[in-house]
């Protein structure tokens, strides 16, 4: 009795919902080894992204295509063409100093210009041209001779039914097993479709250029080797690379869990378990393209076909070999297998080892654990918070290894596994937290109102409208120029919403970064500030530094964009902003209705960091900030004084400044020259002293920091020559009236 209600006691603390949460984990780990569609969908999709994000660099090009293109069949004339012409490609390829030269297409019927063909197939020739073209060599044969004196691996297809039987006396490429036997693990093609007898023979090596492409159409694993009407079968790339090595052997290694690798002399190439190279791709590259044209007239660069590894490919229209791939729509078929050599080549090729799904499993069943034990214990903040650090941790380490190891690890499962776990406890929680409601309500109905219990149910003191006063500092940001930029993707509006996206995240960040709150967003403007809700000591430094941020990052994203439309071949606008920073007191709480309402901050304070933002571009500089803001962090930052204004609905002046910088330029003599200048055209000005301060103008400008001070002289210069035709009046204090707000 004493043993059953020990496990009682242990079982309710432990809780039927550690225990569904459990089972849960248990059944997740099962549907991974099951590898569901759903599952290996989100995994590739993943790995995808991946290569969006970060695709090959190519270091090298050491494969060259020769692409049987447009031009190429208006010159030539339709495909399939004469194989002398095919004889004539090889032997140009060849005398170029071409390393070997494969073919990405099939020749498997004898050519139907043969000229012994022609002379039983043509009527009205006389006996002598028939005698004269039957002793011709055929055309195959003379294919056969140009390929014997290069080094030339033909192509051959695999097919999901058998065509007919091929001669086992064909040569075929010699394999070492090293491990499990591998062809339970190879794809399996049912027929083979080879090249006639005359033109195997002659070949230096086979294989297949045969790609299968996942569920969802797209070309990410190409087999290194398979199965094809019995005969196991390297791919045409690697196959270019046993030749290109003079090695006879292709090596397979092999366990319990499928393939591990395939290898020639000085390659080892890792698969999939089932041979398949996970392909690392870089973007389409039309350098590698050479037109059989050119090649056949003898135009073609030399440069690009010595010591290079040649495909024959197409990429006309007409012919049919185009790939989706997961960073290119469409890529030639015959680019694919030069993208396998590339990778192979370089040294870059990506891989999924065997042991990767246990790496996987074992992860997703420690984080379950911690998340079932650790949860209940914890609130809701600090849950989300830890979701978030495990998220981030997996997240990490699976880019880590792509990166930094070129290998493909999933986090999708794990973190997948260890959310609905996370979920499935939280619904408990909703559940029992919702039964505690009920209780409340029921025990003290008899004593309140109903709407009262309900308000104490719902914990009501978070919704109370009210505010506080206090010092703050308010920041308005905006893009100049939005307008033109809105106008470049008037028939993209996806493209303008992800364009917005692209710079909101970045410029929110900086200010989150250093304690600030978000008041809105309108439209591409934000507004911000510092010392509220939390108490911040240095909210004047930290709105300065967190402008000086956002035009670091907006910065590095004009960086980007603009190799971005380079890359894409379309127009470039940058994206500016200005800022305006103003400190003093302000009212902040919830405000707005008893239905609806936001935590916002009003107060003469936030109308003057408007204007100021507004300022910023007369100004020259994209920081303009108020004096109690110049004030706090003046020993902080590269301060210039401006200019003393009146603002449109207010009635005293206020000293605005620019943040140019931070301590570090402050400190350095360029600055501190350009802020004598300032000062001195300044003093000047509001002394009435104009040839003074034109003067000073001058001399600014022919100083090495007067690129930096141009449109500012432009705008005192445009306002001496005012008050020069019309003085201003006697009690003028140096202030200046802005006309717009």
């Amino acid at each position: 009795m004493k043993r059953m209600r020990r496990v009682r006691r242990l079982a309710r603390r432990f809780g039927a919902a550690r225990a569904l949460c459990v089972g849960l984990l248990l059944g997740l780990a099962l549907l991974r080894i099951a590898d569901l569609p759903a599952l290996e969908e989100l995994r590739v999709r993943t790995f995808d992204a991946y290569q969006l994000i970060q695709p090959r660099v190519k270091t090298a090009r050491p494969v060259t295509i020769v692409d049987i293109d447009e031009k190429s069949l208006m010159k030539y004339g339709q495909f399939p063409w004469p194989r002398t012409r095919i004889a004539d490609l090889v032997t140009n390829l060849t005398k170029l100093g071409a390393v070997v030269i494969a073919f990405d297409i099939v020749f498997s019927e004898p050519d139907r210009l043969t000229p012994s063909l022609v002379a039983d197939s043509t009527p009205g020739l006389d006996d002598e041209t028939r005698t004269k073209l039957r002793a011709l060599p055929s055309n195959d044969q003379v294919l056969a001779d140009a390929i014997k004196r290069s080094r030339v691996v033909l192509g051959e297809s695999g097919l999901p039914y058998v065509v007919a039987e091929f001669d086992k006396a064909l040569p075929l490429t010699g394999l070492a097993m090293l491990g499990e036997e591998p062809q339970p693990f190879l794809l399996n093609f049912p027929g083979l479709v080879r090249n006639v007898q005359t033109l195997e023979n002659a070949a230096a090596g086979r294989g297949l250029f045969s790609i299968r492409t996942e569920r969802d159409g797209i070309v990410r694993r190409v087999p290194m080797m398979m199965q094809a009407q019995g005969a196991t079968m390297p791919s045409l790339s690697f196959e270019m690379l046993r030749v290109a090595t003079g090695t006879d052997t292709i090596f397979i290694k092999s366990d319990r869990a499928g393939i591990k690798s395939i290898a020639v002399k000085g390659f080892e190439v890792p698969t999939d378990r089932n041979g398949q190279l996970w392909v690392h791709f870089a973007k389409s590259d039309p350098n590698i393209y050479v037109s059989a044209a050119d090649v056949l007239d003898g135009t073609v660069a030399p440069a690009a076909i010595a010591r290079k590894l040649i495909l024959v490919g197409t990429s006309a229209v007409g012919l049919l070999d185009v790939k989706t791939t997961p960073i290119d729509p469409v890529m030639p078929g015959v680019e694919v297998h030069a993208q396998v050599l590339e990778s192979a080549l370089t040294r870059t090729v990506l891989s999924q080892p065997n042991y990767a799904i246990g790496a996987e499993l074992c992860a997703a069943l420690l984080l379950g654990i911690v998340v079932i034990w650790l949860a209940p214990m914890f609130g809701p903040v600090t849950l989300v918070a830890m979701g978030a650090v495990f998220a981030a941790l997996l997240a990490g380490t699976s880019w880590y290894f792509y990166t930094q190891h070129r290998m493909l690890i999933d986090f999708t499962y794990p973190l997948l596994s260890t959310t609905l776990i996370y979920l499935t406890l939280i619904f408990s929680n909703f559940v029992r937290e919702q039964a505690q409601r009920r209780r409340i309500r029921s025990a003290f109905s008899q004593y309140l109102s109903p709407a009262l219990v309900e308000q104490l149910a719902q914990s009501p003191e978070k919704l109370v409208l009210g505010g506080e006063e206090r010092e703050m500092t308010i920041m308005f940001s905006d893009v100049r120029g939005f307008t033109a930029i809105s106008e470049s993707y008037k028939h993209d509006p996806h493209g303008l919403t992800t364009l917005m996206n692209r710079f909101l995240t970045p410029l929110t960040n900086a200010i989150l970064d250093r304690k600030g709150t978000i008041d809105k967003y309108m439209g591409d403007a934000i507004m911000a500030f510092w010392n509220a809700p939390i108490d911040d000591a240095d909210h004047q430094i930290n709105a300065c530094d967190a402008a000086l941020d956002m035009l670091e990052r907006i910065d590095g994203l004009n960086k980007r964009r603009e190799l971005e439309a380079q890359l894409g071949g379309h127009d470039y606008i940058p994206i500016n902003v200005g800022i305006g920073l103003n400190t003093g007191i302000c009212v902040v709480g919830n405000m707005g209705s008893d239905l609806r309402f936001d935590y916002s901050v009003l107060g003469d304070s936030v109308n003057l960091a408007s204007r100021l933002e507004g300022q910023s571009k007369e100004y020259g500089f994209p920081i303009i900030v108020g004096s109690k803001t110049a004030l706090a962090a003046k020993d902080r930052f590269a301060i210039i004084e401006l200019d003393f204004i009146m603002v449109k609905g207010k009635t005293e002046p206020e000293v605005i400044y620019a943040v140019a910088g931070r301590e570090e330029m402050a400190q350095t003599e360029r600055f501190q020259r350009l802020r004598n200048l300032t000062i001195e055209m300044l003093s000047c000005y509001r002394s009435r002293d104009w040839e003074g301060a034109l003067f000073a103008i001058e001399r600014g400008r022919r100083s090495d920091v007067g690129d930096l001070l141009e449109r500012l002289y432009d705008l005192y210069e445009k306002r001496i020559h005012a008050f020069q035709q019309n003085p201003p009046a006697e009690d003028w204090n140096g202030a200046f009236a802005l006309l717009t707000k």
